[in-house]
């Protein structure tokens, strides 16, 4: 690559670096991407929603990037919890890397590979048309005992990797150990998930469940809870989380507005005020909701899972490492989710279907991938235009054009 085609490059990855900054800072003010960006804030009632009109929404401020970098670990280990805490040391771990590689980059390597005269003395008269080459470990002899420089350097730059990466596997290891000490028991953390289960005739599942965890467990097992289809329920459920948020909106925003007319889509009939209609139905659909729970608890449809629960969290984790039967399909064991993560149709399914669903995942993976490497392998050529034209020679004219140079500055950044 040519100098004038890495400064190319660089400006085109640098506007565009502008350009997305720009675009989050205008597209997380918007009030329909509050749930996007600021979920916590919404659920914890710390954020209300703006929708009257702000000519400050369509303008865009740099002073989230300054506020991002201001709270300390401690504080947003309190506010979003370790995952982000371990985000943050993944910038502070690859900062560090590429600080000691630049370092002996720039000021050993660099000096070293421009004073040799291996291809050609540099022509500082015509700097933008040289090529990069000359920069690099090609433009040292064989031979030489400077090229010791650069096998010292890749053995620093390996060494102080491995001892960040120890570094920091070590610091948050023991962040990860003060969080789950500092945090109250979840009840998901003494409980496991057990599915595929094989009922006999004449039995039900719940007394399976009882009698093959008080055989094989009679120490540390504490009590079972078998699920049920919910189908009906479920549905009842997330019609009143639909209503309930309607009428927080109606409720948190002044300028919506609160009466509609009755009927033909709210062009005619009466006014109706939106909050006490919207109550009222909220107020029916929590008596469903209760009457649905109490017939799904007396007469419901057993599904062949259960959550079984232990006396600490230890012998939960025993069960959950154990295979409970010779048949690898049957009692299958696995930790149990925290109940807002609990995917309830995933009880519905048989083993095989679930099996089948894990290998097409693998087998869109797989071509994903493929179809990935084709673009890829694709703009690499175009990178490569000196091969490129001796492979393909009916192309040599469009490859002498002058915008080669943008052409090679801009693809290299699509190179995976």
């Amino acid at each position: 690559m040519l100098v004038s085609s890495l400064l190319t490059s660089l400006g085109i990855n640098f506007g565009l670096c502008i350009l997305f900054f720009m675009l989050y800072s205008i597209l997380k003010k918007q009030p329909g991407n509050f749930e996007v960006y600021a979920p916590r804030l919404l659920a914890e009632g710390k954020s209300k929603r703006i929708s009257h009109f702000n000519l400050e929404r369509l303008l865009p401020s740099p002073g989230w990037v300054r506020r991002a970098w201001q709270p300390s670990e401690e504080e947003l280990l309190s506010s979003s919890g370790l995952d982000t805490v371990v985000f943050m040391r993944i910038f502070i771990f690859s900062f560090r890397v590429f600080l000691v590689a630049g370092i002996l980059g720039i000021f050993v390597l660099l000096p070293v590979n421009c004073v040799g005269d291996q291809l050609k003395s540099i022509d500082f008269s015509d700097f933008s048309n040289n090529s990069l080459d000359l920069f690099t470990i090609s433009n040292v002899k064989n031979g030489s005992k400077w090229l010791w420089l650069h096998f010292c350097s890749v053995y620093i730059v390996t060494v102080w990797v491995c001892y960040l990466l120890y570094y920091e596997y070590k610091y948050i290891s023991l962040k990860r150990i003060a969080y789950f000490y500092s945090s109250k028991p979840q009840p998901h953390q003494f409980t496991i998930l057990v599915h595929s289960i094989p009922v006999s005739a004449g039995s039900s599942v719940g007394d399976t469940v009882e009698n093959f965890f008080t055989e094989y467990y009679p120490s540390t097992y504490l009590s079972n809870v078998v699920v049920r289809r919910t189908n009906r329920l479920r549905g009842l459920i997330n019609d009143a989380k639909k209503l309930y948020k309607k009428l927080d909106r109606l409720q948190s925003e002044p300028n919506q507005p609160k009466l509609k007319r009755g009927c033909c889509f709210g062009l005619f009939g009466e006014k109706v005020d939106l909050v006490d209609q919207y109550e009222k139905k909220l107020e029916d659909l929590e008596e469903n909701v209760r009457l649905e729970q109490s017939e799904v608890s007396l007469a419901g449809e057993d599904v062949r899972a259960a959550f079984v629960s232990f006396k600490s969290r230890y012998d939960a984790a025993i069960a959950f490492h154990l295979q409970q039967s010779i048949d690898p399909t049957q009692w299958v064991a696995e930790q149990a989710p925290e109940p807002h993560d609990v995917y309830w149709p995933f009880f519905s399914s048989s083993f095989m279907r679930r099996w089948i669903s894990k290998l097409l995942v693998i087998v869109a993976f797989i071509l994903l991938t493929i179809l990935f490497l084709i673009p890829v392998v694709i703009v690499q050529g175009l990178t490569n235009l000196n091969q490129l034209e001796t492979w393909l020679p009916f192309l040599k004219s469009i490859l002498t054009l002058t915008k080669i140079g943008i052409e090679q500055g801009f693809l290299p950044r699509f190179d995976g």
